[in-house]
């Protein structure tokens, strides 16, 4: 879809969507439990479809009513009889997180599993898992795109860098405790995202999984073995990495009342409020996103169009493996907008001006959160912006484009 944007004032009120990270969880753990559990507010983003899927194609039966989803689990153990079956074939469409949280389940419950994805998905780092499973004996094969495990994980200690994805983390913090015997996981470099880390903990404690978390003088996760999930009813929060786009509409003068939000929430995110104080607060600012990588994009269109301030977001390598390398999208677009923007190794240093000039046709590089920037910040450009790959945003936000409308935004379909 190609959509363009012209400049306009936004006003009103919105709700984020359902926040995709705390669903994927709270689904997963349900999903492993024997019961059935109620999780309400959901919204069937292309991610969420992914996890829904492949949780289906792992033996869990889903009903959906309007935005509840009830989970009738599997009943997940170590001697499970679905291991018995063939290995499960998983789509995970472009989602991250549904390939990593679920390989070391897949591995549990089924013995392995095929699975496939879309985009760049396949081409994302899996080695923190792959070196595991030379040493555990678990094999393994990516060819094509397609990725094929199989093989026991066993309990023991399960030693993996921090600093690559806490995804991998999360998915061994899923399979662990339904094996026999504890395990260990064992950070060798500072753990980033930790607040995704606590989602994930929060999501095993209300299904009734004990893991004790790294403290002073215990450098790694304690997990119980031969757990069993319980079934839970909990509701999903918004969204607060969706947020960010209408707070950063808000700081460039748009009356946008941003509803629904916790603060603070269990979403790492919630902090976004403070980094753009952060930005807006004198003439520079170092921007550590180390723990909130997410949120560059709706900073970085902020930080754009801060007139007379420097940003410089630091710690920010891990933006080259999103859906998009968000390095070089985001200082592509906003660069093609008129905006003064560097890109470093691991950085992005962003001159902000008062208005950009438009007037060009960008690339949402299929990233859903490249798409929706460029939308915020065509609200400042002097001419109109072309958007090719509008429709990007189904992945996270499938309205996204009728709420910016619903607000004033000025968009047009253009066809061919």
């Amino acid at each position: 879809m190609t959509l363009t944007i012209a400049p306009t004032q936004l006003k009103g009120s919105v709700t984020p969507p359902p926040s995709k990270s705390q669903a994927h969880r709270l689904l997963i753990a349900a999903a492993l439990a024997e019961g059935e559990s109620l999780i309400r507010n959901v919204t069937l983003s292309q991610d969420i479809e992914a996890t829904l899927r492949c949780l289906e194609e792992l033996g869990t039966e889903f009903d959906r009513e309007e935005d509840s989803v009830t989970v009738h689990g599997m009943g997940a153990n170590a001697m499970s009889p679905l291991r018995r079956m063939a290995l499960p074939q998983l789509d995970c469409g472009e989602s991250g997180s549904t390939l990593r949280f679920l390989i070391p389940a897949a591995l549990t419950v089924r013995g392995g599993g095929v699975f496939m994805g879309h985009g760049r998905l396949m081409e994302r780092p899996q080695k923190p898992y792959f070196d595991l499973f030379e040493e555990k004996g678990i094999f393994y094969e990516q060819k094509d795109g397609v990725l094929t495990v199989q093989g026991l994980l066993s309990p023991g200690k399960y030693t993996l860098p921090g600093n690559v994805s806490s995804q991998f983390i999360t998915g061994l913090l899923y399979a662990l405790p339904l094996l026999g015997g504890d395990s260990y996981i064992i950070p060798t470099t500072p753990i980033e995202s930790w607040d995704y880390i606590l989602m994930t903990m929060d999501a095993l404690f209300q299904a009734g999984v004990v893991v004790e978390e790294p403290r002073e003088g215990v450098p790694y996760f304690y997990i119980h073995g031969s757990q069993s999930y319980r079934p839970i009813r909990t509701t999903v929060e918004p969204d607060w990495s969706q947020a960010g786009f209408w707070f950063a509409a808000g700081a460039l003068g748009n009356p946008v009342a941003v509803e629904g939000m916790k603060i603070p929430s269990l979403q790492g995110d919630w902090r976004y409020l403070e980094l753009q104080e952060q930005i807006f607060a004198g003439t520079g600012a170092n921007v550590d996103v180390s723990q909130n990588p997410d949120l560059v994009p709706p900073l970085a269109a902020a930080a754009a169009l801060a007139a007379g301030r420097t940003t410089v977001f630091a710690n920010a390598g891990r933006l080259r493996i999103k859906e998009s390398d968000r390095l070089h999208s985001v200082t592509a677009v906003l660069s093609a907008l008129g905006a003064e923007i560097e890109e470093g190794p691991d950085f992005l240093t962003i001159r902000g001006k008062k208005t950009l000039a438009g007037g060009v046709t960008v690339d949402a590089f299929n990233d859903h959160r490249i798409a929706m920037m460029t939308a915020v910040a065509a609200i400042r450009c002097e001419k109109p912006v072309t958007l090719t790959g509008a429709g990007s945003v189904s992945k996270s936000y499938p309205n996204f484009w009728e709420e910016y409308a619903r607000l004033g935004g000025k968009i047009r379909e253009v066809s061919g």
